[in-house]
């Protein structure tokens, strides 16, 4: 599909714009500082014996889950001795929650924390000295700044400064003796206006560790089987849908076709992206649903839903080894043979139909996105290679199909590891958009487990899927540090607002014990102003709220640099649990003894 798509927008004269809520632009631009690959690498966490994991949510919602908890699974009762997880995070995740050790740091200083790190290594003489050397450039010294007594005080307030600085060392140490080892960093920690400096800081402990292109470290992913197929789409930046927004206001942009993305949903009002919607004379969606881009729509042409569709993907990040998956049709469309009104149809096969209207030559083998993908399938039967192998390709196509895909565990990766850049010698410190106000909080946005970034909402099962913390559905809810709602009379139910500098939110309080008192969390999700009966006008939408910060290397969105000021509204609401209501937090000094006995019979 992305190969359709550049061909059509380069011979029709447009652009071609990909869109990610929560983007990892900034994580890309890491891997491709720190180990040179255009590609995410595969985190080998099976065989690791020692994780640190910076913000990345991995057994929740981040990039792979499914991948990462079954990995996940063998790091933990595997056939080897139990791995360790330490999870560095300034918000009580899932993957906080399941950690052997939980790492609270202030928003914005994980990279500070990885640099402290680093330096016990070094100045310890416990890392690789390859790594050493190279991250250092022979000055043993260069990190002297970040030393753990010079950081503790400023990634961390919930301990004395001592102990801060003590519990750096030690992780430090078991990080380096603990190999395989491996660090993880992404989510939050990427989300500020420091995201690179921190990403690249704490992907560069593998370096320092020699866990890079080894077992239980990183594994880099190969180049993708199909030469004209990219291995993943580039994400465009924040800035770049800035830049976007200023040409329509402008004049400059005269159609906006939206496949699949609902950018009037996700994108911050800070951005003025739907006041600029009205400066451009035609729109047209490809959506199946009624979401709120589509229903500004002057023409909606709805494709098919994705069972009823053709489709490949070479997925991102790869299992290590070269891999296309194949998807067919598993039903009839629904409303095939009712009309050419009425029906719908595959996006790519209108992509085609439209270039041929217009006379443009897009150079593809077939007239069909299914002849497009035979295509494809042909020069994999032609390697003579892989998971699927025929002597006539009527067959391979069929075992292509029935098997959802082709593989070849033995194409690994045969890039030579980078030398990754010197580490910084100095911090880079994050800046957060906040409020003129006495208390204030740090706002921390998450993607949940039911509905991601929003494209779930419309789905009535989703809606009522629990929360793996709180348990909480159907609403939008507010996680409170227990005593900060208790100072500020708030129980749970009560209807708070959050307000920013660029708008405000009303949502339900949770009093949550493991919430840091300077912070407060939302799930992203809810607040759609279409999408059906089950999404419209349910919750809110905390996205719309950010402030249109940026990483200053990347331009990535920086959605975890708003600060919000909370208060009352004086109405409550009782917050669906999948185990109901809690009226207080348990405490072991409340908790009583019940003996039971049964009579003699």
């Amino acid at each position: 599909t992305g190969m359709v798509v550049e061909r059509f927008v380069s011979r029709f004269g447009g652009r071609h714009l990909a869109y990610e809520p929560l983007e990892r632009t900034t994580l890309a631009a890491a891997i491709r500082q720190v180990f040179g690959q255009q590609v995410m690498p595969d985190f080998d966490i099976e065989n690791a014996s020692y994780i640190l994991s910076f913000g990345a949510d991995f057994l929740n919602t981040w990039v792979s889950p499914v991948r990462y908890a079954r990995s996940y699974g063998e790091f933990r009762q595997g056939d080897r001795p139990r791995g360790k997880l330490v999870h560095v995070d300034s918000r009580f995740s899932m993957t906080g929650a399941n950690a052997d050790e939980w790492f609270y740091v202030r928003p914005g200083t994980e990279g500070l924390l990885a640099l402290s790190i680093a330096q016990v290594i070094v100045s310890q003489g416990l890392g690789d000295s390859d790594g050493v050397a190279a991250l250092t450039g022979g000055d043993a010294g260069r990190l002297d700044a970040f030393a753990p007594t010079a950081v503790a005080g400023k990634i961390s307030d919930a301990a004395p400064v001592d102990e801060t600085a003590d519990r750096i060392r030690r992780v430090a140490r078991e990080f380096a003796e603990s190999g395989p080892a491996l660090a993880i960093g992404g989510g939050s920690a990427g989300a500020h206006t420091n995201g690179l400096f921190n990403l690249t800081s704490i992907y560069s402990l593998n370096h320092l560790v020699g866990s890079v292109g080894r077992p239980g470290g990183i594994l880099f992913n190969p180049k993708p089987p199909l030469a004209d197929v990219p291995t993943a789409p580039s994400i465009n930046s924040f800035a770049d849908w800035q830049r976007l927004v200023q040409d329509m206001r402008e004049g400059r942009v005269q159609v906006l076709m939206v496949n699949g993305p609902d950018p009037w949903y996700g994108l911050p009002d800070g951005t003025d992206f739907k006041r600029a919607t009205f400066d451009v004379p035609f729109i047209f969606s490809f959506s199946g649903m009624m979401d709120d881009t589509t229903s500004m729509a002057d023409l909606i042409l709805p494709s098919h839903h994705y069972l009823e569709d053709w489709g490949s993907d070479i997925p991102d990040p790869g299992p290590g080894y070269q891999t296309v998956g194949f998807q067919q049709p598993v039903v009839r469309p629904l409303f095939e043979g009712r009309g050419v009104h009425l029906g719908t149809r595959g996006f790519v096969d209108v992509l085609l139909e439209a270039a041929k209207d217009l006379e443009l030559d897009l150079g593809l083998p077939g007239e069909t996105f299914k002849d497009i993908l035979q295509d494809g399938a042909r020069q994999l039967f032609e390697t003579g290679r892989g998971s699927v192998r025929a002597g006539d390709f009527r067959f391979f196509w069929n075992g292509v199909l029935q098997r959802g895909g082709w593989w070849d565990t033995s194409a690994r990766s045969t890039d030579p590891v980078s030398d990754p850049p010197q580490l910084p010698d100095r911090e880079v410190s994050a800046q957060f958009s906040s409020p003129e106000a006495p208390r204030t909080f740090h706002l921390m946005p998450f993607a949940s487990a039911s509905l991601g970034d929003g494209r779930g909402a419309s789905l009535p099962w989703l809606q009522a899927t629990p929360d793996p913390v709180t348990s909480a559905t159907w609403q939008t809810w507010v996680e409170i540090n227990a005593e900060v709602a208790r100072e500020m009379g708030i129980d749970e139910g009560d209807v708070v607002r959050l307000t920013s500098l660029h708008g405000s939110v009303e949502a339900l309080a949770y009093r949550h014990p493991g919430m840091p008192p300077d912070l407060v969390s939302v799930p992203i999700g809810q607040g759609h102003l279409d999408g059906g009966r089950y999404a419209r006008g349910r919750g809110a939408n905390v996205l719309s709220i950010l402030a249109p910060a940026t990483d200053g290397q990347t331009g990535a969105l920086a959605w975890a640099a708003t600060r919000v000021t909370m208060s009352k509204t004086g109405r409550w609401v009782r917050l669906p649990k999948f185990e109901n209501a809690v009226s207080e937090i348990p405490r072991d000094e409340e908790q009583q003894i019940v003996q039971i006995t049964t009579r003699d019979t």
